[in-house]
Formats: C-alpha cells, structure tokens, sequence
C-alpha cells in the first residue's frame, strides 16, 4: 500500500528517520517494520510555542517499497516552421515563463530584453555599492530574470487558483533549482543561484528556436494599416520588431512603457500601491523571538534563519511587511542616478548578520491627486519619483540613504547614530518623519508599536528603518479583456506580470506569463 499522511514531530525527532517512521506507523496502527519506505512532500516549522516541531506530509510505502523519484524535467521541441510570432517584452518571470509556454505550445517566442544577459548585469551592480554612477538599463530592475533575479527569489505564494503552482516550481528544478523548493512551505531560490537558473532558462528558449536579445529596449509599437490591431514594436535602436501578438511583460518600473503607451492613447488606470522603508534588525534578534530562545542562546540545528510577516490596518490603510529577507542585505534598487531606492535580498544560504524587510503603508489614488494637474493618470509615477528623488537629497549623494533608529522615529528626532548596516553605499541619520507623507509616517509610528507587541524587539533599539522602499509593485494597471486578456484598446497586445498590475511577486508573474502564452495561442487571426 501506499499512502500520504501528515506528521507532527519536536524538531530533534523530526530530523531523525527512525522517528518518522515510528510516527507514521502510530499512525496508521501498524508495526514500524512494515514502513517499508517514506519520501518527504512538504516540510513546514510550527513555531507557535515550544517545543519548536515538523509537519511533514510524507508519501509512504507500506509492505512495499515507493517507485523510485525522479527529478522534473522539461524538452522543449523546435519551434514548427511557419509557427506564430509572440514578441514578448521583458525577461522577468512573466516573459521567461510565457517564452516556455510558447515553446510548449508551438509558437517561437520572440525575447526583448532592455538590460544585460544575467551575468554582464551581475557586474553593473559592483558600481552601484560603491555609490557610482549606475546603467539606466542594467540594475536591480532591469536585465535578465528582472527584479526578482536579485531580490532573493522567494516562491511563496498565495496564487494557488491563478494556475499551477507545482509547474513553475518544477520548471525552476528542471533549469537547476534546488529539489527542496518542491518541499519547503515557504521556497526560495537565492540571490546567488538565480543567475545559473535564469540562463538555463534562457538556453532552453533558444536551443528550441526561440529568440532572446538583449540591451532592446523597446520604444512604441506597430499597428496594423487601420490602427486596430497590434502587430509588433520598434526597439531605440530602431530596429522593427513583428509578429502576431505581443506579450507586454516589463515590470513595475518601467516608466518609460507606461509614457509611451499614454503617448499611443491607450486606456491606463490607476491603482494603489505602498511605500515606506526598510526596516533591518540583527537576524539574532528575530530568531529569539520567533523560536522562543533565552538571551545568547543559538538557533537550534535544523532551523532557518527566522522570518516572519506582520499586517494590520490603521484607519483605512493597510500597514505590512513586505519582502521579508531573512539573513540578508539591502541593496540599492534606484533605475536613475537621481533617486535613492531600498530593496532587499538573501543569498541561498541566508547567513548574513542582518534580516531586513519592506514596511509599507498602502497609498491610494487621491494621495498623488497633487500630481494630476500635470500628470493625469500618470500622477502615480510623479508622485513616487519625487519621494525616491527627495531620497536621494535626504542622503547627501552617492546613494546614501536617509536612516533612522525605531525609538528616535517614534520621538521624531535625528538618531545621534546609527548601528552598523548590510546597505553597502552608506547611511546618513535624517528624521524620516520629515521625509515621508505624513499619512505614511503616521501609521508607521501606529504599526511599529503595534507589531512591537507581536514581535518582541521589532521597535526596540536595534532596529534601523532605511529610506525609502517605493517600488512594492506599479502604481498603474494596463487594463486588458478578463477573457481573452489583449489589452481592452487594442487587440493583440496581452499586459502581462506585475508591471501590468496582474501579478505580485515570482510565482504569480510566471503563471500570469503562462496564461497570456495561453491566451495568445487561442486569439483568432
């Protein structure tokens, strides 16, 4: 017979097979010796009190042995002469994964990337640490495997019914991701490994036929003879790109697609985002609060570093944690030279000193209502640009960011000084009390005291807030057709991913690239 079930087990014992086995066979009433084999199928901490234990979900075999596992992989035939053109716009999870998906079902998929191959732009990083001149188009957000590729790559998610989840995970295993992404409750990939699984990824693409070009940074599009229909872009370097649909998969900071595309006519709407800082503490700290640990006392063996996930509402804004990177570091993230932006990321180890995440306040239409007069629909990405540029002056140059200790924001007064910090570029104390809106600034004193009662030490002198996390997701949506997904202007134009404001991290990005793949291979003409 062969059966799942769930476990329940104190974290030494979980660690241990015999114990598992004695676990399963309580279970299911019968002699240990009859557990003939067991495969784990998801592995998550309860830490809510002590002891710290395991759920396992394991695949059993009783009185037989299981067939033997096999990793995913994936082949991707040749693309079929004659097959449809999909030029898709961006190379983040949205377009690497509807590239798959076109390959999948037949269709040549046509990459344009602005930025670098993944490891040309790994090197235009080294610049920005050091507070230098950065390339506009090959940075934290843009380049090969976008945003995510440096941002830690972390696969949690709660898009269970936008598609199949388990897919993207297997896609990543079989282009080189660690197995234990099919187990972990909350997987991720690692700064550090991405690079390797974006450019398999790549590979894939072009040994089957496909196209990827880089350092293409797309500047209007291609309509038919009557206006009516999409049927391809121009690049700045202008050159013509056509084919039978696009598939518009930018990300969240690509200002310049939203500006042209209000430039073409096409409908936009505005939508809520968040901002705010990033807040860092010593990863110590969280671990003792998250695993119950006496003061000095280490991380037990087989537990990560702690993470955690704070949200409540104040007034009629949701104040949250966002992007929680545990043993991590925070980056400089700005797209031009007169910004300063925060983000932040882990290596696959997650062993830094510091844990560091987003703390953001929701931000509604009607507050960037200032910038509308000249801005109209566009106010969203006016409004966020002069916050990331009065950053920057806050700073004092080189991309130093604004900081502040918790207790000195919460007294709004200028920290005397500052601990020491993962953000390479350098800090400089400042009131960010003074920098923020007054309506973010406001529920985030609300919000550190109240996630201070449910994290011990969260607004306790250790904790550094650094200014300013701007980019959680767009300020815009491109709306599109719920059915056929083409953009509600213009046929043959599928908004993909978060730039579109249909997605909200990796996962969700690359089953939204998926489902316009999809979508395209269904569209009539």
């Amino acid at each position: 017979m062969i059966t799942e079930l769930d476990i329940h087990l104190p974290l030494r014992k979980a660690l241990k097979e015999d114990a598992r086995r004695k676990a399963v066979a309580q279970k299911l009433g019968i002699s240990p010796y009859r557990v003939l084999s067991m495969r784990l199928l998801k592995d998550s901490i309860d830490a809510r009190r002590r002891p710290i234990c395991k759920q396992l979900r394991l695949l059993v075999g009783v009185d037989e042995q299981l067939p033997p596992a096999e990793l995913p992989h994936r082949e991707y035939a040749p693309v079929p002469s004659g097959a449809r053109r999909v030029i898709i716009v961006g190379s983040g999870p949205g377009g690497l994964f509807a590239a798959l998906r076109c390959l999948e079902l037949g269709m040549r998929p046509i990459v344009l990337e602005r930025g670098k191959d993944v490891f040309a732009r790994s090197l235009d990083l080294a610049p920005l640490h050091a507070g230098e001149s950065g390339v506009e188009d090959s940075n934290y957000c843009f380049g090969e495997g976008g945003a995510g590729t440096f941002s830690d790559g972390k696969l949690f998610t709660r898009a269970t019914k936008r598609g199949p989840v388990m897919e993207v995970y297997e896609t990543f295993v079989a282009h080189g991701a660690s197995p234990d992404i099919l187990t972990d409750a909350q997987p991720h990939l690692g700064s550090d490994k991405l690079p390797d699984i974006i450019q398999a990824m790549r590979h894939s693409i072009l040994n089957a036929g496909g196209e990827v070009h880089f350092s293409t940074r797309v500047n209007g599009l291609l309509r038919s003879v009557d206006g009516r229909r999409v049927r391809g872009v121009t690049s700045a370097d202008g050159r013509e790109w056509v084919g039978d649909a696009v598939i518009l998969a930018t990300g969240h900071s690509a200002r310049d697609v939203y500006r042209m595309l209000h430039a073409e006519g096409l409908t936009l709407e505005q939508k809520t985002f968040a901002v705010g800082v990033r807040i860092e503490h010593p990863q110590s700290l969280i671990d003792a609060s998250q695993y119950h640990l006496r003061p000095g006392q280490c991380r037990p063996e087989g537990l990560p570093a702690a993470r955690y996930t704070l949200a409540t509402n104040i007034d009629d804004r949701g104040v949250h944690s966002f992007c929680m990177c545990p043993g991590g570091h925070i980056v400089p993230a700005a797209t031009e030279d007169d910004e300063v932006v925060v983000n932040g990321m882990s290596l696959s180890a997650r062993d830094s000193f510091w844990a560091n995440s987003g703390f953001v306040v929701t931000v509604k239409p009607e507050d960037t209502a200032a910038c509308a007069a000249e801005h109209g629909v566009l106010a969203g990405l006016a409004w966020q640009k002069q916050l990331e540029q009065a950053t920057a002056r806050a700073g004092g140059g080189r991309r130093k960011a604004p900081a502040q200790r918790v207790p000195d924001f919460l007294a709004a007064r200028v920290s005397s000084s500052l601990p020491p910090s993962s953000y390479e570029p350098g800090l400089a104390a400042c009131d960010l009390n003074a920098l923020l809106p007054d309506f973010v600034s406001r529920r985030m004193r609300e919000g550190l005291q109240f996630f201070n009662r449910k994290l011990r030490g969260f607004a306790g002198e250790d904790a550094l807030l650094i200014g300013c996390e701007t980019r959680t997701s767009s300020p815009l949506r491109i709306p599109r057709d719920s059915t056929t997904l083409q953009h509600v202007d213009l046929p043959g134009l599928f908004p993909c991913g978060e730039g579109a404001g249909y997605a909200g991290g990796i996962v969700s990005a690359a089953l939204d690239g998926r489902r316009c793949a999809e979508a395209v291979e269904k569209m009539n003409g």
